[in-house]
């Protein structure tokens, strides 16, 4: 009777519990709870077409004992308003959102990583019950084995979990990064990426040249031959290429620094690129990916290293490269190898060359460095020598 009659204002029942009226007699119930500190009004529902009073005072007993253990009240209300999403669903819908703010490439990176080594692990699991375990089974393939990778998809699981506290579809905290590393092996003290000594490189490449050359094997001798990163090998489209000025015209998006660049193109690297035309139309990706218009994913190329028992890393041969051409190059400057790994080398010391010059000194190193490795595509046969017992008889 009393609720039914109460006349404007806020009317309380007791522990929390108000009826609050409005002018035009409009009635609702709200709760007021504490939650971290600070006080929470939680609307309950309307009276008498949501909640009697029995219902209410019944609700408002649920909520404040979930706030005396520390939960959020009103979160756990929504909950059943709130269609929870997959963690895959939600790292979807967090690219979306969050990628306007990016660059394509990483956007693309972001998107990738998620799908290739997360998903399969918790993509499937509702966002609101990943824990710090499952993020830690996420990493643990990866944790030692490619520290940088590793690192790097941990910042994505945790943005992916954050924004979905932001848009209330988990109330838990996102894992802690100190918790991350407490469940995990001691990575590897970082360093260089592991490089081929540049004196077993010839063999290497002649061995990989006498195999199938399919996608992944090509694009790997196209990264080792024009001393370019993977990423902008697995990225490279046939538009950035100019055979004619034996060019390869590097977007800004594609580079690490965000700088458009290009590349000489020395004999065995156009000597690739002719092989792969064969595995297109000479449109979309160089070297394409299973999946048609995909890329290659990282791992194609790492897997042909290591099932050719090699330990050292696809980055690793641009380090190669560098030992050789300050090894034996003594005739080009540094500041030229420098340009050719596509690292930042100061105006000033490239106006000192005159552009032109320094153009052609890149090409010539590059040259040089295709004849060294590769010499059967360069027209110079072969640099590996069968030694007999003649060469120890003083012959």
């Amino acid at each position: 009777m009393k609720v039914r009659k109460a006349g404007p204002g806020i009317h309380g029942d007791g522990a929390g519990l108000y009826l609050r009226v409005k002018p035009s007699g409009a009635r609702s119930w709200v709760l007021r709870v504490q939650f971290q500190g600070r006080r929470q009004d939680i609307g309950l529902g309307g009276y008498p077409t949501d909640l009697s009073l029995s219902d209410a005072r019944e609700q408002a007993a649920h909520l404040r004992k979930l706030a005396r253990q520390g939960k959020n009240a009103r979160a756990e209300r929504d909950r059943d308003k709130v269609i929870i999403p997959t963690f895959k669903e939600a790292a979807d819908a967090a690219h979306d959102e969050l990628s306007k703010g990016w660059s394509e490439k990483n956007a693309a990176a972001f998107k990738s990583s998620l799908a290739m080594h997360a998903h399969q692990v918790i993509g499937n699991k509702p966002v609101d019950e990943i824990s710090t375990a499952d993020v830690i089974a996420a990493l643990a393939p990866l944790w030692t084995e490619k520290p940088a990778q590793a690192q790097k998809l941990r910042v994505r699981i945790l943005q992916v979990l954050s924004f979905a506290k932001s848009r209330r579809w988990r109330t838990d905290p996102v894992p802690d990064a100190r918790e991350l590393r407490a469940g995990l092996a001691r990575q590897p003290k970082s360093g260089n990426f592991r490089a081929m000594p540049y004196a077993e490189l010839p063999s290497f490449v002649a061995g990989e040249l006498s195999k199938e050359q399919a996608a992944g094997r090509l694009a790997l001798l196209f990264t080792i031959f024009s001393a370019a990163r993977s990423g902008e090998v697995r990225s490279a489209q046939w538009e950035h290429i100019d055979l004619e000025a034996r060019m390869w015209n590097r977007p800004a998006e594609l580079m690490k620094a965000g700088v458009a660049h290009s590349v000489t193109l020395n004999e065995p690297a156009i000597a690739i690129l002719e092989r792969a035309k064969s595995l297109s139309d000479c449109s979309g990706h160089v070297f394409p990916g299973s999946r048609q218009g995909s890329a290659l994913s990282d791992m194609t190329l790492s897997k042909i290293l290591r099932t050719a028992g090699r330990s050292e890393t696809v980055h690793g041969f641009r380090s190669t490269f560098r030992d050789w051409a300050a090894e034996q190059m003594h005739s080009i400057p540094d500041p030229v190898a420098e340009a050719a790994l596509a690292h930042a080398v100061p105006e000033k010391v490239v106006a000192a060359y005159k552009r032109t010059r320094f153009v052609d000194l890149r090409r010539d190193l590059l040259a040089a460095w295709g004849r060294f490795a590769a010499p059967e595509l360069s027209g110079h046969g072969s640099n590996i020598f069968e030694l007999n017992s003649a060469v120890g008889a003083g012959h």
